[in-house]
């Protein structure tokens, strides 16, 4: 079988017919009841498990991990719980091979391979995505996330070479009422609540209903910093008939935000230790956004095994910001002479809509599968800002938060962002014998965009343009068995971005590409624990150089990010959940003025991530579970300013009744490792890494 499908329908009713005189002729039919069949599930609450048979990020299909030939990671809804995880941000830091560049909650940078992920997916359809606009979303809305490293751009075209972020949001899949409410808090101050109730809305169960909500508010462990959220998601599913399956969601998220930029760093460029506390943020600091999206998809299954799916999402984002940071380097004294400040409106406004089929064959007596699909995207954006510096002298050891007057501004600049892409694209799975599978496919993509900034105090335009005409977009793999239990891949993917800047002709330059050639091999052993291995070569060519001395480019400029990643996920022994990987990450100039020097100084070269935890199904221990966490970094850099490699260790422990109550307390860093989980420069953006924290929760199942 080439791919799994997601059938809406799995109860099926046996008919036993029995011939009294002829086969041809039944004569009696005796009903034996419904059965209900147990088979691989996309969903993954209530499975238990670290891992999941089933994956659709980077594909159209859902279809075993160890079908897709590149990398990948799945965070199911058991690590989520286990964790603790309320914010994407938390639950990919420790994801193998992802690295995140923390801010507030909802505004932390992911980075894979040397690369900033631009965009995320809701149930396999993108949606543009910026850190300073804090719009990733709430964890209660997701059953799991899913992540493919490395060049995707078969199926979207454009964007960097980070990989893809899925997020299978709930479903409405429950026949009968059930949920939960869960409290939790910290000793930082951090305070939530949670609601999740789902049941079938009509007698025979094939219109469902799910809603879900959350609130959180409370402080971070910085001085002034405090962190808010609300979040609403409800959604539907209508069987509309045994084949066909309609579905809808909705979802809005509000964050308040009080946000701190980071301290800064000595002249010297050397980090500062005062107290993990200390802060820059005046007491004016202040953010909100709204996020709002919808989401509808519908799903006809053929005859044959073949289905039909057209799906779509609209999404408005808007924020309003103004907050103040250092504006320079600190002296000896840990004193400050400048502050800088940043305000900004924004909206934003995209739709993304999809169409494809996927239609299984036959191919001179191979099996084959094909998609076929075409999509459309349109974002626009409107960002209005103002920034300035206030100068005067403050103590990082003694800050004054309500010291620092709040800047008087209008906005002086104003930019509309408009961006339409269109893309048919194709992909054929082949196999010449049961345990080889050939992949090819190919994208083509339109691509438009405008870019207009306006002078608010001149009334001055200046406009930017990209244009990209039928680019194609290849992409090519395969798979091959070499035991039932295992498998060994290879692939070629690429992605691109296109450029607003001109040659010496005048021409737009070349889109950058990012090209991956990736080996590997996945492998799911006793118990049901996925282990993987992979050599991945990445780079991105065609990046503009400036010619000194004249205003046009050359598209000339060639990265490289090369490594190695190793990652298990899933039981080791019955009750015994484990996820773990190690990444080693080399990236490098490959010409121009910094040839040989690293590319992406914040990736460190090594990182290991483990997780883990141990349920006890009978004796004295029945009902606890104990577990943990460990992060190895190496160390990293930015702009000269190099943070130190660190180790944390996390614990955790649960214990669950009959009743459905389940209690979860854990300590984050035990060890209270002093520590820099980002650096920026000598002015900002450097992070103090969060100090032993005790947090609880108390969850009511239903």
């Amino acid at each position: 079988m080439m791919t799994s499908l997601s059938h809406p329908s799995t109860r099926v009713a046996l008919l036993l017919t029995t011939a009294l005189s002829t086969p041809a002729v039944a004569q009696d039919s005796v009903y034996l009841g419904e059965l209900q069949i147990d088979g691989a599930s996309y969903e993954t609450e209530d499975s238990n498990s670290y891992t999941t048979d089933l994956i659709s990020v980077g594909e159209k299909a859902t279809m075993g991990p160890r079908e897709v030939p590149q990398s990948t990671t799945v965070i199911t809804r058991k690590q989520i719980e286990d964790g603790g995880y309320t914010a994407l941000e938390d639950a990919l830091a420790d994801t193998p091979g992802i690295m995140i560049l923390n801010n507030d909650t909802g505004r932390s940078s992911i980075f894979s391979r040397g690369y900033e992920f631009d965009y995320l997916y809701f149930d396999g359809l993108p949606a543009p995505v910026s850190s300073i606009y804090g719009t990733q979303p709430d964890l209660s809305i997701v059953d799991h996330v899913e992540v493919l490293k490395g060049p995707a751009g078969l199926f979207i075209g454009t964007g960097e070479p980070a990989g893809s972020i899925n997020m299978r949001l709930k479903q409405a899949t429950a026949t009968e009422l059930k949920g939960y409410t869960t409290l939790s808090a910290d000793s930082n101050g951090q305070g939530r609540v949670e609601v999740d109730v789902s049941d079938a809305l009509n007698e025979d169960g094939t219109l469902r209903g799910r809603f879900v909500a959350a609130y959180g508010d409370g402080e971070s462990f910085v001085d002034g910093v405090e962190n808010g959220v609300q979040s609403y998601y409800g959604t539907l599913a209508w069987d509309v008939t045994p084949d066909t399956e309609l579905t809808f969601s909705l979802s809005h998220m509000e964050r308040d935000i009080a946000p701190f930029n980071g301290l800064p760093a000595y002249a010297d460029n050397d980090l500062i230790w005062t107290d993990v506390d200390a802060t820059t943020a005046p007491d004016w600091n202040d953010f909100d956004n709204e996020t709002t999206d919808a989401v509808l998809a519908a799903e006809h299954f053929l005859a044959g095994g073949g289905r039909v799916k057209f799906s779509m999402r609209r999404s408005w984002q808007d924020a309003d910001m103004l907050y103040g940071y250092s504006g320079s380097s600190a002296d000896a004294d840990n004193t400050i002479s400048s502050l800088s400040w940043l305000a900004r409106e924004f909206d934003q406004d995209s739709l993304a809509l999809d169409l494809h089929a996927e239609l299984p064959f036959a191919l001179g007596g191979w099996d084959a599968t094909a998609i076929v699909g075409a999509d459309w995207q349109k974002v626009e954006s409107t960002m209005s800002g103002a920034r300035g510096s206030i100068s005067g002298s403050w103590d990082l050891d003694d800050w004054n938060a309500g010291a620092i007057a709040k800047p008087a501004y209008s906005y002086s600049s104003r930019t509309e962002t408009e961006t339409t892409s269109t893309g048919l694209y194709s992909q054929v799975r082949v196999k010449p014998i049961d345990a080889l599978t050939l992949i090819g496919g190919a994208r083509l993509s339109w691509y438009d965009g405008t870019v207009d900034t306006t002078n608010l105090s001149t009334g001055a335009v200046s406009s930017e343009s990209y244009d990209v005409e039928a680019k194609v977009t290849p992409f090519a793999g395969f798979t091959y068995d070499v035991t039932p239990e295992a498998t060994v891949y290879g692939s070629y993917s690429e992605i691109f971005i296109p450029q607003s800047e001109v040659d010496s002709g005048g021409d737009l330059l070349d889109p950058i590409e990012g090209r991956q050639y990736e080996l590997g091999v996945k492998a799911r052993l006793a118990y049901g624990l996925d282990v993987s291995a992979a050599l991945f070569d990445l780079r991105e060519v065609n990046r503009p150089l400036q010619i000194v001395g004249e205003n046009y480019y050359e598209a000339e400029e060639e990265v490289s990010s090369r490594g190695i990643e190793l990652e298990a996920a899933g039981e080791v022994m019955p009750g015994l959940h484990l996820a773990a990987g190690y990444t080693y990450t080399d990236t490098e100039y490959l010409n121009g003025a910094n040839e040989g020097d690293a590319f992406s100084t914040y990736t460190p070269e090594h990182m290991f991530k483990l997780t883990g935890s141990y349920d006890f199904t009978e004796g004295a221990l029945e009902g606890w579970s104990f577990g943990g966490r460990v992060t190895r970094m190496s160390e990293f850099s930015s702009r000269g300013v190099e943070a130190p490699a660190y180790t944390t260790v996390d614990l955790m422990a649960s214990k669950s009744w009959d009743n459905g109550l389940v209690m979860r307390a854990g300590v984050d860093n035990v060890f209270d490792e002093e520590y820099y989980s980002r650096v920026g420069s000598a002015t900002v953006f450097n992070f103090r890494g969060e100090p032993r924290t005790f947090n609880v929760s108390l969850t009511k199942s239903f």
